[in-house]
């Protein structure tokens, strides 16, 4: 056995250990270690096999089975399960053809097999939820075909980066069109609509910015709070439909802080808003943050996956508008997003870079990349908090 194997059933035992003990970031630990003692332990077939076979055909039969809605039934039989031929008439899909695709779902892991039926997995059943499966139609018919596109699109293009922002990236290429990613999304339905589904999705199950153990609200943001100036807490910039601010405010309520807590996204996003409830635990604001931000002296600004949608130069407009609202000092602004280590990458920070390079040509920054940033538009980086199994980190910066 080569040291480094046994190094990894080392790790892989002290991860188990710590996952036995509900550690933060133990489950993403052992399957971290997992991955890598199956890539150190396969020969160049398998590999292939993997990679090329395997997990293509995988997530072209989990595709087929949000169509014929295979995970629902299973998880509808409960502990019986369902055999082929049931399965069959319930999927519409002829027995052979479903007993081959089952079977690989079987083979991944994804599916089990005992006492001649088919059966769900906690896995499957998960996946079987509306959102999990829309995100299955987003990851398969958008994403897939930007990044099949890879080697003819940069060979075409002789292998250099595109131009941040490009309407003739590789999501264009591989969709055919002009249009921008978003618009894209809109004019082809129900693509907007898996997509959404797939924003939800994505960072269910992990820790956010302001839960306990990852930024420290109360000693950064409470304590030293002066509403001599201002009376509010926190903005949040671009916020979206306010989910970030719900369960903040759900933590962080008046009680604990006086402040006031404002969201803040364009016109028709903040009417969708209000015009959902009329009950909000946050202040709505209309506000693109390409223009000066209004709010003056607050405690903190949060841009939650903001600036990786854009170029460095629009980045730096974006902190230009919000820069001169900020109290020297005093005011905070916590970026949530994430910081790509150069030494550990990890799978998570890694496939989303390459995902915004696939859609949108932008890029996830490395520390020196967010610092250099930050600098031309007049902030510096006073900590970086970050917390186990969580792709993304909270950068806390000030005026420099």
């Amino acid at each position: 056995m080569s040291s480094s194997v046994s190094s990894l059933i080392e790790s892989l035992v002290a991860a188990g250990k710590a996952y036995e003990n509900n550690e933060p970031g133990a489950r993403e630990a052992l399957i971290d270690n997992s991955r890598a003692l199956a890539t150190s332990l396969e020969i160049p077939s398998e590999f292939l096999q993997r990679s090329f076979w395997a997990e293509p055909a995988l997530s072209a039969s989990i595709r087929i089975a949000v169509n014929v809605k295979l995970f629902q039934h299973l998880k509808e039989s409960g502990e019986s399960g369902l055999s082929a031929e049931v399965l069959s008439a319930k999927t519409g899909i002829d027995i052979v053809l479903l007993q081959r695709l089952a079977r690989h779902l079987v083979a991944m892991h994804l599916l089990t097999f005992r006492d001649g039926a088919f059966h769900a997995t906690i896995l499957s059943n998960g996946l079987a939820e509306e959102n999990y499966q829309d995100s299955i139609a987003f990851c398969y018919d958008t994403a897939r075909p930007s990044f099949n596109g890879f080697p003819e699109f940069f060979q075409k293009t002789e292998y250099k980066s595109p131009s941040l922002g490009t309407l003739d990236g590789p999501f264009q290429n591989a969709h055919k069109t002009q249009l921008p990613f978003f618009d894209w999304l809109i004019a082809t339905p129900p693509n907007l609509q898996h997509f959404d589904s797939f924003m939800s999705a994505y960072r269910a199950g992990k820790a956010n910015w302001y839960d306990p153990g990852f930024y420290p609200v109360a000693e950064r943001l409470i304590t030293g709070f002066d509403t001599s100036e201002s009376d509010v807490l926190l903005v949040d910039v671009g916020g979206g439909r306010g989910h970030d601010m719900a369960l903040f405010c759900a933590q962080y309520d008046s009680s604990a802080h006086k402040g006031r807590v404002v969201l803040q996204d364009r016109e028709p996003v903040i009417a969708a808003v209000k015009e959902a409830s009329q009950n909000l635990p946050f202040e709505a604001q209309a506000h693109d943050f390409f223009t000066p931000q209004p709010i003056k002296g607050a405690r903190a600004y949060s841009l939650h996956s903001i600036l990786h949608d854009w170029s460095d130069e629009d980045g730096v407009k974006i902190l230009q508008n919000l820069a001169p609202a900020l109290r020297k000092g005093y005011s905070r602004v916590l970026f949530n997003e994430i910081v790509v280590s150069e030494e550990k990458p990890t799978l998570a920070a890694t496939s989303m870079d390459l995902m915004m390079l696939a859609h949108f040509a932008v890029r996830e920054r490395t520390e020196a990349e967010w610092k250099g940033i930050l600098e031309n538009a007049g902030l510096r980086i006073t900590n970086i908090y970050t917390y186990p199994g969580v792709a993304e980190s909270l950068i806390e910066a000030e005026l420099a």
